[in-house]
């Protein structure tokens, strides 16, 4: 719990098998890094159901927290 009393887990697609099905993996062989991930947001409830998804096309675009503290909250999650 931290001060706005809401439970959080961050988490991680290192191998990448979840990004596809969500667009948020970007394939492109003209980078150095070939694949990598977009920026995204995902609020998900108790029983797994994704009640929030945002997806940057940028990837230095963040947001702010305010806006993820209302999504949580609009969210009913």
């Amino acid at each position: 719990m931290n001060a706005n009393k809401t439970k959080h887990v961050l988490l991680s697609d290192f191998r990448r098998q979840m990004l596809p099905a969500y667009d948020a993996l970007v394939t492109d062989d003209k980078s150095p890094i070939f694949r990598y991930a977009k920026r995204a947001y995902f609020i998900l409830d108790k029983n797994g159901v994704v009640r929030y998804m945002k997806i940057q096309t940028n990837a230095l675009d963040l947001l702010k927290p305010e806006e993820v503290l209302k999504a949580l909250k609009d969210s009913g999650a």
